[in-house]
């Protein structure tokens, strides 16, 4: 087959932080297919053709993009951040496993891009230095009680925690809960990190005790990170550093 699929990471949002393979990647490409703000960051140009979808709709783009490959087109499949990271990669490869025979031997890889929280614990210091987990917080894919259940978990274990897609006007009530829980859980001095769209023009960021922070502090854009019992914050003029050290006591 002629046609190949990349499924490549764009990053947070500067374009200084989309890696060289991706640039590459989208030069070469016929169609890039993805959600409707991923897909409008990429420049238009001609023989490019631009397939952007709503993005409850993983699994049809998905399909798309990989009847597309099979028909000799070079096919990218935006997402942000990393693409294995809550993204797309792991909707294609559903989409393949379930496909037919030939898609299997398309040529299809997955190119890497910086994730959210990786960016957010960069800008605020060091906070995931240790061990750490990732929690998606949108129950779309999953029961309320399995997140629930890995919170604790990771509190217990005493992880660091990073939070996706913390608070939606669909479902404003979860991270309100999740507080909830932490508050059940951690100490109220807890040190706790929102970072909204970092490295755009929005970039915002707040540092504060759990017992400060409130649900109205997260949106669909933020990235909350949950320090923990080791996490401690250097003060210094202008913007303290959240870290996290390397060895636990």
């Amino acid at each position: 087959m002629s046609g190949w699929l990349a499924i490549a990471g764009l990053g947070p949002g500067d374009e200084a932080l989309v890696t060289p393979e991706v640039t590459a990647a989208l030069a070469l490409a016929t169609d890039i297919v993805g959600y409707i703000p991923y897909v409008a960051r990429i420049a238009p140009r001609a023989g490019l053709a631009l397939h952007p979808t709503d993005n409850r709709v993983e699994l049809e783009r998905a399909a798309h993009a990989l009847d597309m490959a099979a028909a000799g087109r070079r096919v990218v499949v935006v997402s942000s951040g990393d693409p294995g990271v809550f993204a797309m990669a792991s909707a294609v490869f559903e989409a393949l496993e379930a496909g037919p025979d030939a898609w299997r031997a398309l040529d299809i890889r997955v190119l890497p891009g910086i994730t959210a929280m990786l960016a957010a614990s960069a800008r605020a210091g060091a906070p995931l230095g240790h061990d750490f987990c990732a929690i998606n917080l949108s129950d779309n894919l999953k029961p309320w009680d399995l997140i629930e259940r890995r919170l604790r978990l990771a509190v217990e274990a005493d992880f660091a925690i990073a939070l996706y897609n913390p608070r939606s006007k669909a479902r404003p009530e979860g991270f309100a809960r999740t507080l909830d829980l932490l508050r059940e859980v951690c100490g109220d001095d807890r040190p706790i990190l929102f970072a909204r769209a970092v490295s755009t023009p929005d970039e915002a960021l707040a540092i504060v005790p759990l017992s400060q922070a409130t649900p109205e502090m997260a949106d669909m854009r933020t990235i909350v990170i949950i320090g923990s019992s080791q996490t401690r914050i250097i003060a210094r003029v202008g913007a303290p550093i959240l870290y996290t050290p390397r060895s636990a006591s």
